[in-house]
């Protein structure tokens, strides 16, 4: 099964731009997911199994190396990474 997530990341300090930096460069290690960024969020795609495992993996990785941060998530069955041609 296909899915789609939104993730934002909230770091609970001053300097958090480079934990999200980090936060997405690991993302973008696992070859079998796609990754979109922007100003608000991230999206990733891919199987389901394998999106929400690259996702466990980094968020717990962020929890052990930057303490306090809130993730928000919005996942969907199915790819959604097709942008739409109006």
């Amino acid at each position: 099964m296909e899915c789609s997530v939104e993730i934002s990341m909230h770091p609970l300090n001053a300097d958090y731009k480079p934990a999200i930096i980090d936060f997405i460069k690991r993302l973008r290690k696992h070859s079998f997911i796609t990754i979109e960024t922007n100003g608000m969020s991230t999206q990733i795609f891919g199987n389901y199994k394998r999106v929400m495992n690259a996702i466990n993996t980094e968020m717990k990785n962020t929890f052990a190396e930057e303490g306090k941060v809130v993730f928000n998530m919005k996942v969907m069955n199915g790819n959604l990474s097709e942008k739409p041609q109006f």
